[in-house]
């Protein structure tokens, strides 16, 4: 789509700490798709939103896809009705990050909408640029990634592709959600 192919950009993958979530033995792009395909059945559940947000803003619907499966495992881990997570600071399926500190943004619809994921994946293609004007000799493909990891941690913390997930959750984001969004490229989104 217009933001670089998906399926160009290089992954590592899950790193231990993430893969442990699931009790996996292993970790890498294996681990990634493990938990890219547990989530599959509930991430059927907003594949047609998923598919609009995606044609709309000129996101890879599989990359929307894996960002849901990487921050609230499709739903599944967000235990308040009323869609938070991460101690109240992140909200709906794409846990979208209101702490003040932080991302300080105001939820739009309610957890597990369309207006939702139009919030998250505005909030991904507004990272995607800043990576592309901080970084304007990198691929397009590697402004993706960067964009994917700043969605996790704000692209201030971007210094360098080959240190892209130092500073997010798990030093893996954006190879995690990478690896995650290939395998549901491969299987449909």
């Amino acid at each position: 789509m217009g933001f670089g192919n998906i399926m160009r950009v290089e992954t590592s993958g899950a790193s231990a700490t993430t893969a442990q979530q699931d009790r996996l033995g292993y970790s890498g792009v294996k681990a990634s798709e493990t938990m890219a395909h547990t989530d599959v059945e509930r991430m059927g559940n907003y594949r047609t939103i998923i598919n609009r947000v995606g044609s709309r803003y000129g996101v890879d619907p599989a990359v929307i896809a894996a960002i849901i499966s990487r921050e609230s495992r499709a739903g599944n881990t967000i235990k308040d009705t009323d869609g938070w997570g991460d101690h109240h600071n992140g909200f709906g399926l794409m846990q979208v990050d209101v702490n003040p500190h932080g991302g300080g943004h105001t939820p739009r619809g309610t957890w597990n909408s369309e207006e939702h994921l139009d919030q998250g994946t505005e909030i991904l293609v507004h990272f995607i640029g800043r990576i592309k004007t901080k970084f304007p000799n990198w691929s397009r493909e590697q402004q993706l990634k960067g964009g994917i990891s700043a969605y996790n941690m704000g692209d201030g913390n971007v210094h360098s592709y080959d240190q892209v997930d130092a500073h997010t959750t798990g030093k893996d984001y954006s190879n995690d959600v990478v690896a995650r969004a290939q395998w549901y490229k491969q299987h449909g989104f």
